[in-house]
């Protein structure tokens, strides 16, 4: 079995046919992704609706200036529902900066909070802004309640920071593009006990199927390359990744 910790359902067509597809490759669980406040409600229904997906919510950076504190309250009631497992996706993106980084910080600061205050790990997105986002987890204390650094493009030098923190590392399509090296490199490296994988769906579907709008069922080719460049099995990358998602994410088999 495999378990797909990162895909945006809601922006996802056929989302019937979706998670057949994914069953029909061995996806045993996928984990349901928001993005802003609409996106948390619908996740959360798709999560009630179909028995293998759960969810995660909250507000990502690109909406942070949105996180106001009635939309950061509902975040967190939503976060208390059955099928809820984190909180997320939240962190820092300073590439776009489609939200100022004043905003994108508090917003982050209060997605820490939440995810303390009702138990849940926390799911993070990082770009351009490791040193910030390292600098808060550190002075928030994060390593107390931990999370994943989702769709990890960085080295193995900035994977060890996070790691040091006790987060785990998730790795998706990009792994399997012809110039990630360091991102492979890091993949290699890193303890199998903190290694999980992702498709980031609909986004960056991965080799041998760039260009096409990328599903859970894809999360295989993540974990082959991964598999590949860690020297192992891909049924041993599915068995130490499913449980470590299992781990962090409370699952019971």
């Amino acid at each position: 079995m495999l378990i797909d910790t990162h895909a945006h359902l809601d922006s996802l067509d056929d989302l019937p046919g979706t998670l057949a597809r994914a069953r029909e490759n061995g996806i045993g669980r996928i984990i349901a992704i928001s993005s802003d406040l609409a996106s948390s409600r619908d996740t959360v229904s798709i999560s009630e609706k179909y028995e293998n997906v759960f969810a995660a919510v909250g507000i990502h950076p690109h909406a942070a200036k949105t996180a106001d504190s009635g939309v950061l309250k509902e975040i967190e009631t939503l976060a208390g529902a059955g099928k809820v497992v984190a909180v997320g996706e939240t962190g820092l993106d300073y590439h776009y900066l489609n939200s100022e980084k004043d905003a994108q910080i508090n917003s982050f600061a209060a997605h820490i909070g939440i995810a303390y205050r009702v138990g849940l790990p926390i799911v993070i997105h990082a770009r351009d802004a490791d040193l910030d986002l390292i600098g808060i987890l550190k002075t928030e204390k994060v390593s107390e309640r931990t999370g994943v650094i989702h769709c990890f493009t960085g080295n193995y030098e900035t994977a060890r920071k996070y790691l040091d923190l006790g987060f785990y590392i998730s790795f998706s399509g990009i792994a399997t593009f012809k110039k990630s090296e360091e991102i492979r490199d890091a993949a290699k490296k890193i303890p199998g006990d903190r290694l999980l994988i992702e498709t980031d769906s609909p986004y960056l579907a991965p080799v041998p199927l760039r260009g096409k709008t990328n599903e859970p069922a894809y999360v295989k080719y993540v974990a082959e390359t991964i598999a590949d460049t860690r020297g192992v099995s891909p049924e041993e990358i599915a068995e130490v990744t499913t449980e470590n998602a299992e781990r962090l994410f409370r699952f019971e088999r």
